[in-house]
């Protein structure tokens, strides 16, 4: 059983992975035996988070470039095939969001946070996918988000995009499943993170509705995102295309948090 989950000599690859929760997503890769490729577009952030995966014992590796340039990914994931060896698994993490009320909002705004939480998954799993076709395996990794179901005031750009994103994990999934290639999502719910900090704090009025609307009572921590990354990511989810799964401590599944009574 546990060789399901093994992931020893398979290549993965991770956008927006220098910190946060596509760090720690990545490190469970690496706990399970895989070789990382970290993507990012910031030096200063890549040299970094390349010093902490290597102090944690990762074989590591890291390229720039913006994954919503299509002849940057292309020219890159050729350099990874060709240096490296095969990329396997591909995580699509990177994103952005802007916190701006839809009446205030300018088109381009809009279409910069659809472009690179949308536009971006699609052009690297065009190129990545390439390749997995060829040698019949893969698995593909969209990191989609609670705003793929629901919607919530200024968020309107990134809530369209996280609910194309998961109709395109759908039909990549439907289009590739032939090839053997499996592409699903993983929905974050909220979790504790460095960017979360200032208002995980007793009585912020977020904080206090973040935990008293989650069953599970609590805000989620990065490694609980492990689990379920090397699954999707791993032989145990052979036969699993398509599929969303959210790691949300049981928002999703409710419309409130159960009493104590």
């Amino acid at each position: 059983m546990q060789n399901l989950f093994d992931l020893s000599g398979k290549i993965a690859l991770v956008t927006g992975a220098t910190h946060g929760l596509g760090m720690a997503m990545t490190k469970a890769l690496g706990s399970a035996g895989a070789t990382l490729v970290v993507i990012g577009n910031t030096p200063a952030k890549m040299e970094k988070a390349l010093e902490e995966y290597r102090n944690d014992g990762f074989d590591v590796r890291g390229y720039l470039f913006d994954v919503t340039n299509e002849a940057q990914v292309k020219e890159n994931i050729e350099a990874i095939e060709r240096e490296l060896g095969p990329v396997e698994i591909l995580v699509n993490n990177a994103g952005m969001i802007k916190r701006v009320p839809a009446l205030e909002m300018e088109v381009d705004e809009f279409r910069k946070v659809l472009d690179v939480d949308l536009t971006g998954p699609f052009i690297m799993s065009k190129h990545v996918a390439r390749y997995m076709v060829e040698r019949k395996r893969g698995k593909i990794i969209n990191i989609c988000s609670m705003m793929s179901e629901l919607g919530r005031d200024t968020v309107s750009a990134y809530a369209a995009a996280k609910g194309g994103l998961k109709m395109l994990t759908r039909n990549l999934a439907t289009e590739w499943a032939k090839h053997n290639i499996q592409v699903n999502g993983l929905g974050p719910g909220y979790f504790a993170t460095d960017q979360t900090a200032p208002i995980r704090v007793n009585g912020h009025p977020f904080n206090d509705f973040i935990v008293n609307r989650t069953p599970a009572g609590r805000w989620g921590d990065p490694e609980d995102l492990g689990g379920t990354i090397v699954f999707l990511a791993s032989k145990a989810s052979d036969f699993v295309n398509g599929q969303i799964i959210y790691v949300d401590g049981g928002i999703l599944a409710t419309i409130g948090k159960p009493s104590n009574e």
